[in-house]
């Protein structure tokens, strides 16, 4: 089991890992859209947000020698299920592989931001 820690994703921030990967499975904890840099969450639109959570989960995979090719399921949870049109338009951008996956709304999400996005990846 190997503990994954991008510096180029945000910091926990509890008492849980960015990621693990076992057997050549990767599992991700959910990101929120904080800014690495800043820990500040980024922006207030859903469309702002989400792009944050897609460079926070590149960063993770890409430091678990992946990439959005190789992830097979997403769990998805946003605040407002009136945001899904636009969230799913930023999210094919990256899961043009289509992976498995499940949304729902959610009444509240860490620092009260509007998404949340967890997956599993295998090599």
């Amino acid at each position: 089991m190997i503990v994954i820690s991008s510096e180029k994703a945000p910091a926990a921030i509890g008492p849980y890992s960015q990621a693990i990967l076992t057997d050549g499975v990767l599992f991700t904890s959910g990101q929120i859209p904080l800014d690495p840099k800043t820990g500040v969450v980024a922006g207030t639109g859903i469309e702002t947000q989400t792009e944050q959570v897609m460079q926070n989960l590149a960063a993770v995979l890409q430091d678990a020698g992946m990439g959005f090719d190789n992830v097979v399921k997403t769990t998805c949870y946003i605040a407002n299920m009136e945001h899904f049109a636009a969230f799913n338009a930023i999210y094919a951008k990256y899961f043009v592989s289509n992976p498995a996956r499940s949304c729902v709304e959610v009444s509240r999400l860490p620092k009260d931001v509007l998404v949340e996005v967890e997956i599993i990846a295998k090599k």
